[in-house]
């Protein structure tokens, strides 16, 4: 009941406003040119624009902003959707207003369940930033029996009305996909219905404080003896899903150059860091951040970890499986190798084109697309822009590849553009290239055999002592079906083979005695 009322006023507006649009850009043969005419009308449309915001007062300025990246990149709607939020996130909105002190205390006491001062020495209300439904405090923990010292915390407090109103838009917006389905058959064609659901997924997943610190945690426990990475820990026994506390470290953001020098950081071990963490944790531990901006990078001026990058923000993590992560090493490697035979039967085993896609045609296409990248000057270089040929060369033949390389393609691409923007004469293809050789060749070696025997492990446990069971019962069937002469020539092989062995070892025991002898006795020779 209490998105009802603007059910009916977003059918309304779509109705008085957005009627004409969908006719006028009604798909006849290709789905997504009509999804990026439709947000680029209703974009440009000033009526549009207004009766959406007041249809869907908190979702409103998100939509807008996601058509506007979709119209502009229709390719990447999914990266769009984290751009759309972070733009969003900058606007002057209800949605990114702080709780003056006194909120900001009662929502901190509500969230913990408990009076302030039996918690925190010191609190800040006076919030150190302020994003979408969230802001952040600075604090001092209390001396307790398992930390007998003060320390000082980050606090990040989720606004739980905001939120529930973002909620409630989202119900709308879900609500109209699954009408529009129902009547529209265009719709039913692009899935409206889905697409929407992933825009809520995503969307919730900003405000899941619990995965937050779950990300945190198993960032840090990948990089727990890393020199290159700092990771706050975080303080479990006051992170609850309404607020997250974890270790504060006195950082500077990534991209002011004039502080970082002045503290002694070598901004240019920090890009090839950059570059090499990327590559690391994408492709090495398959868990990586899929939105690593200037803004969420910050840099360590503590004494103790001077010069790390500081991952404090694991919102938005992807992950990739094993079979992802092996294809993207091998056939990355493969790649600067301009082995683009290797690299189209990796597409070809991975099933990313049909069966009966020529080999010959997709190494075509695959030289066609990369040869240019290796022409251009060392400066304008960059890996990622390389890869992602590997990743698009697909398409032509009727392929494709999982978002989630496509995302991590995208993660590359923005530690390089940071990594350049800190030392603008780096070379970032070699450092990736590097990366990813290093990575290959630690898959290949006795390394990746061990890691691949350790999972099959479990399933030989299993197998092994059920052998002997199996092979008598193979050799019942065998005799039952009258194979009888097979049988007796491999058992008589079978003993063939014992008895030289009998007789190799009966020879090795006996010269072993005498050399023994012989060597004990030389020493006493007159």
């Amino acid at each position: 009941m209490r998105t009802l009322f603007r059910r009916l006023l977003v059918l309304f507006c779509v109705l008085r406003y957005g009627a004409r649009l969908v006719l006028a850009a009604a798909p006849r043969d290709h789905e997504l040119r009509w999804i990026v005419a439709l947000a680029a009308r209703v974009h440009a449309a000033p009526s549009g624009r207004a009766a959406l915001h007041r249809a869907l007062p908190q979702l409103g300025p998100l939509v807008s902003a996601y058509a506007a990246g979709v119209a502009a990149q229709p390719g990447r709607m999914l990266q769009t959707v984290h751009d759309m939020l972070d733009a969003v996130g900058r606007m002057q909105t209800e949605l990114n207003t702080p709780l003056t002190g006194q909120e900001a205390r009662t929502a901190l006491r509500a969230a913990i369940g408990r009076p302030l001062e039996e918690v925190f020495a010191a609190f800040d209300a006076t919030p150190l930033e302020s994003g979408l439904a969230v802001q952040v405090h600075a604090a001092r923990l209390r001396a307790t029996d398992s930390a007998r010292a003060e320390a000082d915390v980050v606090v990040k407090l989720l606004r739980v009305r905001q939120v529930q109103q973002i909620g409630d838009d989202l119900a709308v917006l879900q609500w109209l996909a699954r009408f529009a389905e129902r009547f529209f058959p265009a719709a039913r064609e692009l899935r409206l219905r889905a697409l929407g659901e992933s825009l809520a997924a995503d969307i919730a997943r900003r405000f899941d404080l619990p995965m937050e610190a779950a990300n945190l945690s198993q960032t840090g426990r990948h990089f727990s003896n890393d020199t290159r990475l700092a990771v706050p820990n975080v303080v479990w026994p006051l992170s609850t899903d309404r607020m997250l506390v974890i270790e504060r470290i006195a950082t500077l953001p990534l991209i002011d150059l004039d502080d970082l020098r002045r503290h002694g950081v070598n901004l240019e071990q920090l890009a090839e860091n950059t570059v090499a963490i990327a590559v690391e944790q994408a492709f090495e531990h398959g868990f990586f951040h899929a939105a690593l901006t200037a803004e969420r990078a910050r840099v360590s001026i503590e004494p103790a970890t001077l010069g790390r990058l500081v991952l404090a923000d694991c919102t938005i993590m992807s992950s990739l499986t094993e079979p992802e992560r092996e294809f993207f090493v091998h056939g990355a490697t493969a790649f600067f190798k301009r082995d683009y035979g290797r690299a189209a039967e990796l597409h070809h085993h991975a099933g990313h084109v049909e069966p009966h896609a020529r080999t010959e045609r997709l190494e075509g296409e695959l030289r066609t697309r990369s040869e240019p990248q290796f022409a251009l000057p060392g400066r304008k270089r960059m890996a990622a822009g390389l890869l992602r040929h590997l990743l698009e060369a697909v398409e032509p033949f009727g392929g494709g590849t999982p978002s989630s390389l496509k995302l991590a393609s995208d993660s590359l691409a923005r530690a390089e553009t940071l990594a350049r923007a800190l030392a603008p004469a780096l070379d970032t293809w070699s450092i990736a290239e590097d990366a990813l050789a290093a990575l290959a060749r630690k898959d290949s070696d006795h390394r990746g055999w061990m890691k691949r025997l350790s999972r099959e492990f479990p399933h030989l446990a299993s197998i092994v002592p059920r052998l002997p069971l199996m092979l008598a019962h193979r050799l019942e069937h065998i005799q039952q079906r009258g194979e009888t002469t097979a049988p007796a020539a491999w058992l008589e092989s079978l003993r063939r083979e014992q008895r030289r062995t009998r007789r190799l070892l009966w020879v090795c025991a006996v010269f072993g005695v005498v050399l023994g002898a012989v060597l004990t006795w030389l020493p006493h020779w007159p």
